[in-house]
């Protein structure tokens, strides 16, 4: 029967989102037959004369679409038959699934298992990814794909480039041809697509089924278009959105369509120009309904199920709205009641649609075939890649490879299928370059406002412009601008011994900053001076992989500082309070870290650690010698987080001017102001709560949280007091959460002797 395929297509569902190497064992020869559909649909497929012949419609609408499964539900419940499907959007990826013979309670079943919002947005297992997108990931919070290349600015032409939805949608469909009749499937299916260059509707009923699922529902704006044989494609919502006189065009008799689309909004609600885009967009949608509804007849049944204010990624409401669906066909049941079919005919449909389904044998890969873009060579991709000729065809054990391969961020679009050439079984691969480089740019800000004490900010601009070369020399620029702090670095990323993750990597770094000086650290009072320090650093590093846990950083540098006070007191003997001085030295040093959180911003399992050591070297007068160990844990159990963070530095070269590093500001001894003590050895811990609250959108916060923390930590100027009380304390209660443009913070925290403070902060934290 349908279902048990259906059941066989679910747990590659889940093992794909979960456990890859379950999901391999699975799908390995000799544990599960693979399953094709016929070249030859039976002709006894068609439905009997007897009775009508049923076509279903399923429109768009987003998060929406959950409410198809549930009319499905209800039809299968109440044995109405399905001849022909036709469906749009998140309609076309429902109607495709099912059409194939994924039964609506496994569908279901799978709401209820996978995070389709990571799934749907390509949000890959942070601790798998290469440790230089984890780099950028925790500097440049704000997701806008931008870039420059043919000396003009460029943005990505959508915000999710659909590469993990399109490789779950192959693995489900796996037992048909990458080329295919829809007419030959289980259920006869067309999906609905538009072409963005003409402006036209296109009925998708012949070759990839999940390629045409993930055009039907490339919403402008968000998805990226898709290629299918030359046309440009986006949503058919835009034209089509409940596709019923192509319905009728299969032949349908009666049609069940079922209209989930966006309802018009209160214009006093609207808050922004995206809101009145979006309105704009929907008045469109409904104008094409209307036009396809007026197509309706007196045997046709309309259902609208009665659906809550859902965003288009409101994925966290599919049981509700599976209800929903559901009980809307049940509304209409006295006019679906003469539908149904008595229980021996229902019987004889389901095997007429599992007829359409025969078992084959392995397909093996004869020959390979990698196209890639750009500066890419295919052998990188095939480095990449574990398969080779000779291999039994195993679509999601593929996928998992390309998903992987997606990770290091240089492509836009990964597809592969297994095509027939000069009678040859081909594994073609087609890897394309992002349509918004050849170099790119990261955004990053940070801000703080204190109600005692001062606040600052930060701007970061960075630029990368990979594959320079077909060897993968990369160019990073990094640039940092901030009240008190401004960095430059620029550095080449050499690749050696091939792509397997070293390279070489000579920087210049220039950076200044100021550090305030206060008497004796003391916890009130301004400033007694301020001290303005430039330094440049040029040097050459060895990168070396730990696997997927981080990465090593070895090297020597020559590094220059400038000391100079702001302003000065002369003292009786004519020498100045405060010395302005300059050192230069040649450094050796070694860096480790290791990233396995899973966010960077609102860590909820997980752990970082990093450790670095410099050594200066030859002849100087001043003896440079710092080492520096961080570390943060990350535990969660339900919406319940605990974070521990703990830090120690030390400066062990020849001066007492203690500047080396510094306390102060939002979870850095929270009750004080930014870099409030200063010294040369520093030791902290902290105790960070996190619940995650139910409401996704609070303030204009996505995935708020509540949390409280406890900090305790110091500075001491020289090795002989290090470590001695007394410890500075901080208590802090706040309210978190992602914006756009960061991590947004607001909170209140108690120190002691009467310190408080009241803050803001927006940006990264550790």
């Amino acid at each position: 029967m349908p279902v048990k395929l259906g059941h066989f297509r679910f747990r590659l569902l889940q093992r794909w989102i979960f456990t890859p190497a379950l999901l391999l064992a699975l799908t390995t020869p000799g544990k599960l037959m693979a399953q094709t559909v016929t070249a030859d649909y039976p002709p006894d497929n068609a439905p009997a004369k007897s009775r009508p012949r049923i076509g279903l419609v399923l429109s768009g609408g987003g998060a929406r679409g959950y409410a198809h499964i549930g009319v499905l539900q209800y039809l299968e419940k109440m044995h109405i038959p399905v001849d022909y499907i036709t469906g749009t959007s998140i309609g076309a990826l429902v109607g495709g699934l099912y059409a194939s013979g994924i039964s609506p309670d496994v569908l279901q079943h799978g709401m209820d298992t996978i995070n389709l919002n990571d799934l749907v947005f390509d949000r890959n297992d942070r601790a798998k990814l290469p440790q230089s997108q984890r780099e950028d990931d925790f500097q440049y919070p704000i997701s806008i794909n931008a870039g420059f290349g043919d000396k003009k600015l460029k943005f990505a032409p959508g915000l999710i480039q659909g590469n993990n939805l399109l490789a779950l949608l192959q693995n489900l469909t796996q037992q048909l041809p990458s080329d295919i009749s829809f007419d030959k499937l289980p259920i006869p299916f067309h999906a609905i697509a538009t072409d963005l260059g003409q402006g036209n509707e296109v009925v998708l009923k012949q070759g990839s089924l999940p390629e045409a699922m993930r055009a039907s529902m490339a919403v402008p704006g968000l998805f990226a278009p898709f290629q299918i044989k030359g046309q440009t494609l986006v949503d058919g919502g835009l034209v089509s959105n409940l596709p019923i006189r192509q319905a009728r065009d299969m032949g349908a008799d009666i049609i069940i369509a079922v209209n989930i689309a966006t309802p018009l909004q209160d214009p006093a609600k609207f808050q922004s120009p995206s809101a009145v885009a979006q309105q704009m967009l929907t008045i469109l949608i409904q104008q094409n309904v209307k036009a396809q509804e007026a197509l309706l007849g007196k045997q046709d049944v309309l259902i609208e199920p009665n659906l809550p204010d859902l965003a288009l990624t409101d994925t966290d409401q599919a049981d509700n709205t599976i209800k929903a669906g559901l009980d809307a066909a049940q509304r209409l049941s006295k006019k679906l009641a003469p539908l149904s079919l008595p229980e021996d005919q229902w019987k004889a449909y389901l095997a007429q649609r599992q007829a359409a389904i025969k078992p084959i044998q392995e397909v093996r890969i004869d020959a390979i075939d990698i196209h890639t873009s750009g500066n890419i060579p295919p052998e990188y991709v095939r480095s990449r890649m574990n398969v080779k000729e000779g291999d039994v065809y195993d679509s999601a054990e593929l996928n998992q490879q390309l998903s992987q391969l997606s990770t290091h961020g240089d492509f836009s679009t990964l597809r592969q299928e297994i095509i027939t050439e000069n009678g040859k079984t081909v594994l073609r691969i087609d890897a394309e370059d992002k349509s918004w480089g050849p170099q790119y740019l990261l955004f990053g800000a940070g801000f703080s406002s204190y109600l005692n004490g001062k606040g600052g900010y930060n701007i970061q601009l960075g630029h990368r412009y990979p594959w320079m070369n077909s060897s993968g020399l990369e160019w990073r620029n990094d640039l940092t601008i901030g009240d008190t702090y401004a960095d430059l670095r620029t550095e080449l990323r050499q690749p050696i011994f091939g792509y397997g993750g070293m390279y070489i990597a000579p920087y210049v770094d220039i950076n200044r900053r100021y550090v305030d000086v206060y008497d004796g650290n003391s916890l009130h009072g301004t400033p007694a001076t301020q001290y303005r320090i430039d330094k440049t650093t040029t040097g050459i590093d060895l990168g070396i992989p730990i696997a997927r846990l981080g990465e090593i950083r070895t090297g020597v540098n020559y590094q220059s500082t400038n000391y100079s006070a702001a302003y000065n007191i002369k003292l009786d003997d004519g020498t100045m309070l405060y010395d302005s001085y300059k050192t230069d030295q040649p450094v050796a040093h070694l860096q480790v870290t290791v990233d396995q959180l899973d966010d960077p911003l609102f860590p909820h399992k997980g752990y970082y650690l990093y450790g670095e050591v410099e050594r200066g070297f030859g002849v100087s007068d001043y003896r440079y010698s710092t080492s520096q160990v961080k570390g943060l844990w990350a535990l969660s159990s339900g919406s319940n987080t605990i974070n521990l963070a703990v830090e120690a530095d030390a400066d062990l070269s020849s001066n007492d001017n203690g500047f080396g590093y510094s306390l102060g500001g939002f979870q850095r001894l929270s009750a004080y102001s930014t870099d409030k003590f200063t010294g040369n050895y520093l030791l902290y811990g902290r105790v960070t709560y996190l619940h995650d609250l139910e409401n996704d959108n609070l303030f204009g916060l996505r995935k708020p949280v509540i949390g409280s923390s406890f900090e305790l930590g110091n500075v001491w100027l020289t090795r002989k007091t290090f470590g001695d009380g007394p410890y500075r304390k901080s208590l802090s209660l706040f309210l978190g959460g992602n914006t756009p443009i960061g991590p947004l913070y607001f909170g209140g925290a108690l120190g002691q002797r009467g310190n408080w403070n009241l803050y803001v902060q927006l940006g990264r934290v550790f």
